[in-house]
């Protein structure tokens, strides 16, 4: 096959829509199940690349979940601590932990379950049929893997009402080291963003503080090869082999670090007894929780606490998380890694992440404030490494 046609393109109102190979060759992708759109294409060329990559570089399976064309979270098949199964609704799952896929599928899928919402999942390895179990419980559109076992093929085409999405793509493949794409008629080209991601990018630290460990190494991998598939600009917090905070397409920098750095404490409070021993109500579904937890963490649109509100979603009134109190244990938090797909221009950047726990930071530097940012770092005792690689992605 070296033609797909589509639906519709990004809006319905926007046809024909195809995917082809332009030099007629075929697509590197097989439709087991459902039919695909223009945006779950998208989702899924990108997340199979990310997904890819950190495997190689991290010699671990690894899962994503995407939302229009940049991850929600990426993660590596590391078990996953009690409470994080908790916060993850995975704890019901058993044999979990020797099963590394499936493990980096619950990372992924659980870190910002708001925003993974009918996101788009991509695999490393051949999905087996424990990870597509977990997949089936989820609101989701689709699924790009290397591969399917008959067991779990036959588990995602029973999902959606036997309209889930399911991609195959072949592993071997390699695209042209040049790529295009139109915008107003005009062609743009350029060569694909080959670079490689490992841990001789780390290698110029330039705070007080010089010690890497091996375990901040990986998570500042991890954060940097999601940033390349996230559109700009971005950054990205990391800890435990995943992403657990994407701040993707802000025009600035700071505004990318708050958002990342909000999402990152909305997971770290996801695990706090107060959050995972609400008294729910049994008939209160995942999406429905997620939506009243990430309501009783950051106090936004209605107050679950509040007399009239509670009664739709818990059996008692549950004590408000105040913001006191969720600050002194978000100040139990230490060593995670934080991201950047740029510079950063001033140290505002820094100071935001330390609050959010951030110990180790990779940026490409080359600001004309490079030294106060450094500076700042100093004093919270961080460790900061140039790459020198800049990773914008649009």
């Amino acid at each position: 096959m070296n033609e797909f046609e589509l639906k519709y393109g990004c809006n319905p109102n926007q046809k024909p829509a195809r995917i082809f190979m332009a030099d007629g060759g075929e697509l590197p992708v097989e439709i087991l199940n459902g039919r695909p759109g223009y945006i779950n294409f998208l989702d899924a060329l990108n997340s199979w690349q990310l997904v890819k990559e950190l495997k190689e570089a991290l010699g671990l399976p690894a899962a994503a979940s995407f939302k229009h064309v940049s991850p929600t979270s990426a993660a590596l098949g590391l078990p996953l601590p009690e409470a994080l199964k908790r916060a993850c609704f995975v704890d019901d799952v058993p044999g979990l932990d020797g099963n590394p896929l499936a493990c980096a599928y619950a990372r992924a899928r659980g870190t910002d379950r708001m925003c993974s919402f009918g996101d788009w999942v991509a695999l490393s390895d051949e999905c087996d049929a424990m990870t597509a179990s977990l997949i089936k419980r989820e609101v989701s559109d689709g699924v790009i893997a290397p591969g399917y076992s008959p067991e779990a093929l036959e588990i995602l085409k029973t999902k959606r009402k036997g309209g889930y999405n399911v991609i195959r793509i072949d592993p071997d493949y390699v695209p042209a080291p040049r790529e295009r794409k139109q915008v107003f008629g005009v062609t743009f080209e350029q060569g694909r963003n080959n670079c490689k991601i490992d841990r001789t990018l780390l290698n110029k630290l330039v705070t007080a503080n010089r010690e890497l460990p091996e375990t901040a190494a990986r998570d500042l991998i991890v954060s940097l090869i999601t940033l390349k598939y996230t559109q700009s600009n971005s950054v990205c917090f990391a800890v435990d082999g995943q992403a657990i905070g994407v701040g993707a397409g802000q025009q600035s920098r700071i505004h990318c670090t708050r958002l990342a750095g909000s999402k990152a404490d909305t997971w770290f409070l996801r695990q706090s007894d107060r959050v995972l021993d609400l008294p729910f109500r049994s008939d209160i579904g995942r999406p429905d929780r997620d939506n009243v937890i990430d309501g009783y963490i950051n106090q936004n649109e209605e107050d679950v606490c509040a007399e009239g509100v509670w009664q739709r979603f818990f059996t008692r009134r549950p004590e408000p998380f105040t913001r006191e109190e969720q600050r002194a244990y978000l100040d139990t938090v230490r060593n995670v890694a934080l991201g950047s797909d740029a510079f950063f221009p001033f140290f505002d950047n820094i100071e935001r992440a330390f609050r959010s726990g951030v110990k180790y930071v990779a940026q490409p530097g080359g600001s004309i404030r490079d030294d106060a940012v450094i500076d700042c770092c100093d004093r919270h005792d961080m460790v900061m490494c140039f790459t020198g690689l800049r990773l914008f992605h649009h």
